[in-house]
């Protein structure tokens, strides 16, 4: 046991050894933030980073420029490391400002720390590498270059494409404010265009003439609201006006869009959902004379939790030396968090379900510090509200993924704030611990195969043994351009 610990450990420091190196791959892509489907900068950088570490990169997967992989190693078991790189539309912001103030306006930014998430990814798998290189020992380590998490479901459509195929385990992480394992359930969604077409006439001298796109919009919207009452509690409606049809009230408006987003527990019921959702369109259009195009833009499937894979990732959270923050970290940290009108803490919302009195009282310990070092306890499972995109790989293959602490306590993601701390020491700190978390689970799968066939085992019976199911038509692109 001994032995092996020292060999995990003797991998782990590779990790250490590329620290200035990650942490300019990081800031390079918070540099240079880039939306989904177009991280050409992100992309390449990964891509040619894993080159000159000796993997085997494979680019343009499922037909998206911005998918690849990097593969190192031969026959089984395969272990796949999951990677995003995608910023958030709106978000610019200077880094380590004290007040949001954008780089550029309107610009995007990384509100949600995947410029963290794709390096410590990586590093995990270089550490992988390492041990099996020096160990001599067969298996495949894989790095998964997954592009528009935020809003476009690549892993969805690189899932439909077969490319998770052949993977027996795979680990991912996300910056938080806390370290933790997940184990939280996430929701099915669909993504859907609604685009309306009517008559243009001028409002005043010939509105008989006008078949209002707008009106028949409005109505869509309104009709849906009543939806809300005869669904599942848990289900969530969201909705984005794209297009009002012009600025002029005196013009009968011939085209409006909106984006819908529907979000349930199951991918049956989102589905249910889409063809209520639909016929409250249609009717809309019936009622105002006009037209109604319904796009299917994405989707994604829920997330199927692995006990025997979390299990295995609290051990190295709690294993794994946490992040060594200093009183710089603290102090910045304090400036970030006072402006936070009201801190929304995911330390709290775990702390809810902590009834062991001796627990809580070595948790209570960290509920006031800025950044939270401490490990959460291991959390029941329960139904969050969210999506990710992850779901549709933890329908190929058991996925395990934790939280790491790269950010106050009580930031919020998607905030100016979470990107404003994107480059801070404290954010690479956080990134470099998940990534030894994750590379040492990895290792502990390698050492004990057990891991894995208790883990598909697991697998199987949580799906019931059903085959993923795309849950996106074949005849649905990316939206690259």
């Amino acid at each position: 046991m001994y032995a092996v610990q020292a060999k995990k450990q003797q991998a782990l420091e590779e990790i250490d050894a590329r620290q200035e190196q990650l942490g300019q791959l990081s800031d390079g892509i918070w540099d240079h933030p880039e939306v989904g489907f177009h991280e050409s900068f992100a992309a390449q950088l990964l891509s040619e980073a894993l080159e000159k570490a000796g993997f085997q990169v494979q680019r343009g997967l499922a037909g998206i420029p911005t998918a690849f992989s990097g593969s190192f190693g031969e026959g089984g078991p395969v272990i796949g490391f999951l990677g995003e790189f995608d910023a958030l539309p709106g978000l610019s912001q200077q880094a380590g400002c004290m007040t949001q103030r954008p780089i550029q306006d309107n610009g995007p930014g990384h509100g949600c720390g995947h410029n963290l998430l794709g390096v410590g990814s990586l590093a995990a798998a270089l550490a992988v590498k390492k041990y099996l290189e020096d160990n001599h020992l067969p298996g495949t380590v894989k790095y998964f270059g997954c592009p528009a998490e935020e809003g476009g479901s690549g892993k969805g459509f690189m899932a439909r494409a077969g490319v998770f195929d052949g993977v027996d385990i795979a680990f991912s992480w996300h910056p938080g404010e806390v370290n933790s394992v997940s184990t939280e359930g996430t929701m099915a969604n669909y993504q859907i265009s609604y685009r309306f077409r009517g008559i243009s006439s001028h409002a005043a001298m010939a509105p008989e003439l006008g078949r209002s796109a707008l009106d028949a919009l409005e109505l869509m919207n309104v009709g849906v609201q009543f939806l809300r009452e005869h669904v599942p509690l848990e289900t969530r409606f969201h909705y984005a006006i794209t297009d009002t049809g012009g600025t002029a009230p005196g013009i009968v408006q011939s085209h409006a869009e909106a984006v819908y987003l529907l979000r349930a527990v199951h991918l049956p019921q989102v589905r249910e959902l889409y063809e209520r959702v639909n016929k409250v369109a249609r009717g809309a259009a019936v009622m105002t004379d006009t037209e109604v195009d319904i796009t299917f833009i994405k989707a994604c499937s829920n997330v199927i939790i692995n006990t025997e894979l979390n299990q295995v990732m609290q051990r190295n959270l709690e294993e794994v030396p946490p992040a060594d923050f200093d009183e710089e970290d603290m102090e910045f940290a304090r400036q970030i968090r006072a402006t936070v009108p009201k801190a929304n803490s995911y330390f709290d919302t775990l702390m809810k379900d902590v009834t062991n009195p001796t627990e809580r009282a070595r948790l209570e310990q960290d509920a006031d510090a800025p950044i939270h070092r401490i490990v959460m306890p291991l959390a029941a499972e329960r139904q969050g509200f969210v999506s990710s995109d992850v779901g549709d790989v933890s329908w190929n293959c058991p996925v395990a993924q934790i939280n790491a602490a790269t950010m106050p306590a009580g930031v919020a993601m998607h905030s100016w704030q979470m990107v404003a701390v994107g480059k801070t020491a404290m954010a690479k700190k956080g990134m470099l611990y998940a990534a030894k978390v994750m590379a040492g689970s990895a290792i502990d799968a390698l050492e004990d195969p057990e891991i894995i066939r208790r883990a598909k085992e697991e697998h199987r019976l949580r799906t019931n043994g059903q085959p993923y199911e795309s849950p996106i038509p074949a005849d649905v692109k990316p939206r690259i351009s």
